[in-house]
């Protein structure tokens, strides 16, 4: 059964991509189609990862996506989606450069980009091949990760939507770039897979934020793929924040590439979705570099949430802090698989890893792998998970101070999942978040 579906999806998408080939007229000719045939037959080696892929044991896409999806056309431009409904899933109260896609390709309409800041250039991605044809060459899919997978393939080869963003050189954005991501299933089901390119060049500092929302009750498949470039004494701030319905599908993957001497900081936070995926890759190419990834997975009923992240410390005298928790009710299922690389010539490396779980109920599920692989000698690494139920010591002090069992439940899920919040740096953004974890614990 399971190979059945894995060969029928398989033929879904390379006959998609020949649809979509035909449809592109004279730009089949230009370098970024070279990139997207070379990934559709990439693609085709290995074909839709499922569970016989170690890196998706505990999160068959596959057997999903079988099960759930309705496979018909691969987009439909019947979809629409207008500002007034767009803006309920806003962020309230927050001064951003707004980019909203439908179904994976931005929509100019619903967008807000007639003022973008000095020093910021934003653009649908297939233009930017053209306009922006020296950087988009030299960074577009041509920087190898380590945890990248045939997901990302099947990304490159339906690049067509998403955006590409260019922040010069010296430009300090405190506006932070929004980019709300809809999925209109009220008529039918639906895939989008936007592909996204950020440059952030010599000593600039930025801020993005992606939010994902499918609309409606049929089913999604989302594949996205967001590419971070930084340079020399570049500050980048990345945050992923997923809501989703209970009929949503979601892979994604953010690979970012510290070319120069940098500081990333991501948070990703998921909250609900049928099976959510996500791959954070992060490699290090410049001395004295810091990478920051925080997570926080809030779950209940059903939702199934896979966080892989990859950081490769290729040169010595760099620093990586990771921290992931979970809080699981229902018969929701957490995955946390985290790799730390440290290469040969990485000495002087200071890496850190945690991954805390707070497990809620008899049903739910929790499978955590941390893992180091270490060359180098001169280092300080540790990685640790746990996973538990809440401290009884704990409780029992609050409740003998007069606090009722479910106030003193909140008050120390809202402690545990604070030290991921408190690095949120956007505070419009933050206040929503916070929001949304106190109504559902």
């Amino acid at each position: 059964m399971s190979k059945l579906i894995k060969e029928d999806i398989d033929k879904f998408f390379i006959g998609q991509f020949k649809a979509f080939e035909s449809s592109l007229n004279g730009e089949s000719k230009k370098p970024l189609h070279a990139k997207r045939k070379q990934a559709i037959d990439n693609f085709k080696e290995l074909g839709f990862p499922h569970a016989k892929h170690e890196e998706y044991k505990y999160s068959n896409v596959a057997k999903m996506f079988g099960k759930l999806f309705n496979v018909g056309n691969l987009s439909d431009d019947s979809f629409s989606l207008s500002l007034d409904e767009a803006s309920k899933y806003f962020i309230p109260e927050l001064d951003a450069i707004r980019l909203v896609f439908v179904n994976g390709v931005l929509d100019n309409k619903l967008s807000d980009m007639e003022t973008l800041p000095k020093g910021v250039h934003i653009q649908a991605i297939k233009t930017a091949a053209d306009d922006y044809a020296e950087d988009f060459e030299k960074h577009f899919n041509t920087h190898e990760i380590e945890g990248a997978d045939n997901f990302s393939e099947l990304n490159t080869a339906f690049t067509n939507g998403g955006v590409f963003v260019k922040i010069d050189a010296n430009a300090v954005v405190e506006t932070p770039i929004a980019c709300y991501y809809f999925n209109d299933a009220k008529n039918a089901d639906v895939i989008s897979q936007p592909r996204n390119l950020v440059i952030a060049k010599k000593n600039s500092q930025a801020s993005l934020i992606e939010s994902y929302v499918t609309l409606g009750e049929n089913t999604s498949f989302t594949n996205a793929v967001t590419e971070i470039v930084m340079e020399d004494d570049c500050v980048f701030n990345y945050y992923k924040y997923q809501n989703e319905s209970d009929q949503a599908i979601q892979v994604g993957a953010t690979m970012v590439h510290q070319l120069g001497k940098s500081v990333f900081n991501g948070v990703t936070l998921s909250l609900n979705g049928a099976m959510l995926r996500n791959n954070l890759n992060t490699a290090i190419h410049k001395e004295h570099s810091e990478t920051n990834m925080y997570g926080l997975y809030l779950l209940d009923r059903k939702t199934h949430v896979d966080n892989h992240t990859v950081v490769d410390h290729k040169v010595p005298n760099c620093e990586s802090n990771e921290m992931y928790k979970g809080i699981l009710d229902g018969q929701s299922r957490g995955v946390f698989n985290g790799k730390i690389f440290v290469r040969q010539d990485a000495q002087k490396t200071n890496a850190f890893q945690s991954n805390r779980n707070v497990v809620l109920s008899d049903d739910a599920e929790v499978d955590t792998k941390p893992q180091l692989e270490i060359w180098a000698d001169d280092v300080q690494c540790s990685h640790g998970a746990t996973v538990g139920q809440l401290d009884v010591d704990q409780l029992f002090y609050l409740r003998a101070r007069g606090i009722d069992k479910h106030t003193a439940k909140s008050m120390l899920l809202n402690a545990f999942a604070s030290d991921v919040l408190s690095n949120i740096k956007i505070e419009a953004f933050r206040t929503l978040i916070e929001g949304k974890i106190n109504e559902r614990l």
